[in-house]
């Protein structure tokens, strides 16, 4: 077998043994990465101001958190089949490599800076907080 040839087969076990063990880990719920979601009633006299926050201050801090992987927030448009969330209408979606780390990002003071002015631009605070494992 040539040097190059035998190169680009071990290259290729590597990248499938990474492969496997990525999935095996992601598989295991507490192993993988976490989805924090919640539906949002935000004040619609104060919707502007909210979403400059978000784009200006929540979002860019967030990015910098160790673990963080991504972060959407969604504006409802309409219900197509079922019913809209019970006193929603944005939803909030931020997904880490683990509930470790989303840990460490909330008990930082970044994240009073980011969240505490969207959470006073609710009108209700009494949100649910779902946790998801990602498959």
């Amino acid at each position: 077998m040539k040097r190059s040839s035998r190169r680009s087969c071990l290259t290729a076990m590597l990248a499938a043994a990474t492969l496997s063990s990525t999935k095996t880990a992601s598989a295991q719920p507490g192993k993988g990465p976490i989805q924090l979601q919640c539906d949002l009633l935000v004040d619609p006299k104060k919707e502007k101001a909210m979403l400059e926050h978000w784009e200006k201050v929540f979002k860019p801090l967030a990015k910098k958190q160790p673990g963080f992987i991504d972060v959407k927030l969604l504006k409802l448009r309409t219900a197509i089949r079922g019913k809209q969330p019970a006193g929603g209408n944005y939803r909030f979606a931020i997904t880490h490599q683990s509930e470790e780390t989303r840990q460490t990002w909330i008990k930082s003071h970044d994240h009073v800076l980011a969240w505490d002015p969207i959470e006073a631009m609710l009108l209700d605070k009494q949100y649910a907080l779902l946790l998801y494992d990602i498959y």
